[in-house]
């Protein structure tokens, strides 16, 4: 670990237009939480920036958020200029048939910094797939998000994988 709790890369997963806010049978939904991760991440990304560490956006494309489409963007709240690299997955595992792996063995990461949507799917699958590679992994507390659904509110969910991650997967801050 470097100090302020930073490590070898940020990675910022599918913080995108069309998982964060989106239409479904005339009613608007926004993922839980938005405004606080966003203003924590856009901390974390700024405090990577200015050690010069890299910061790599993770984002999700498919039929539903396709390359080039408003869905598919970055939200504009979040500050995605001091990216350093952007993956292109089109599984919930940022690893599986992508370029990530090979970008952090070239700047030789060991450790990373993980945050992003949606808890119980990308971000839970990249983060126990970071582990069995060997990562040496690290999350500040809230900053993943998602929405309620039909088993648990959307904060029972993040505390309950918090609660899984902390200590076997990774050091919660």
């Amino acid at each position: 670990m470097t100090k302020n709790n930073l490590v070898d890369a940020l990675l910022v997963i599918d913080l995108q237009k069309g998982v964060c806010d989106f239409e479904w049978d005339g009613k608007d939904y926004q993922i839980y939480n938005f405004d606080k991760v966003i203003k924590g991440v856009n901390e974390r990304i700024d405090q990577y920036y200015s050690q010069g560490l890299p910061i790599i956006f993770i984002q999700h494309n498919d039929e539903i958020l396709t390359e080039g489409q408003t869905d598919w963007e970055i939200v504009d709240q979040l500050k995605s200029e001091k990216g350093s690299y952007f993956v292109q997955k089109k599984h919930a595992n940022s690893f599986y048939k992508t370029n990530l792996q090979e970008i952090l063995q070239r700047i030789n990461a060991k450790s990373l910094e993980i945050c992003g949507a949606q808890t119980q799917f990308c971000v839970d699958s990249t983060i126990k797939f970071a582990h069995g590679l060997g990562y040496d992994l690290q999350m500040v507390k809230g900053l993943s998000t998602t929405y309620d659904n039909d088993y648990m509110s959307a904060e029972n969910t993040i505390n309950f994988y918090e609660d899984i991650w902390n200590g076997r997967f990774l050091k919660l801050l």
